[in-house]
């Protein structure tokens, strides 16, 4: 078997720095912005965006597997730490960054190709001037959960740090 993929230069989300997050975020799901090249890698789509909530899908494939015979575990992350991440990015102002600073998951029920769309839905619970408190919840298409996480992401205001 053989998969090949393309991507667009990702420069454009950090020449977008002057928007809020959740205008790039929304403009991301419009188009404007390409998806970044590791979404296209993990074939995993931004498909919801509102403030502190974000959802990403995708469907299980083949190239997911890992030697078991199962979906890998890292592409569940994956799906959980890009909707909480970005959930968290919905939240900030322009020129605000944040990056994941811790991340728990439990896995509930195995993902395997041909079970369909599933989603990572991150929610924020709490934010303050340096941290966000994220949780998220990977459904499959029947809205069961498969996978529940937990994380932190650490904030830099653009104001603190003289940008």
């Amino acid at each position: 078997m053989e998969r090949t993929f393309t991507w667009e230069d990702p420069s454009v989300w950090q020449a977008a720095r002057h928007l809020s997050g959740l205008e790039c975020l929304q403009r991301a799901i419009a188009g404007e912005f390409p998806p970044p090249p590791m979404a296209r890698l993990m074939d995993i789509r931004l498909i919801e965006v509102s403030e502190g909530r974000a959802v990403f899908a995708s469907s299980p494939a083949d190239f997911h597997y890992n030697p078991l015979g199962s979906v890998h575990g890292g592409f569940g992350a994956t799906l959980l730490d890009s909707a909480m991440g970005c959930a968290v990015h919905s939240t900030l102002a322009a020129g605000d960054l944040y990056t994941t600073l811790e991340l728990k998951v439990n896995f509930l029920r195995p993902l395997s190709s041909g079970m369909g769309e599933v989603r990572g839905i991150g929610t924020v619970i709490n934010t303050n001037r340096t941290t966000a408190l994220v949780e998220g919840r990977l459904e499959d298409a029947e809205g069961k959960l498969c996978a529940f996480a937990t994380g932190t992401c650490v904030i830099r205001r653009a104001g603190e740090r003289g940008l």
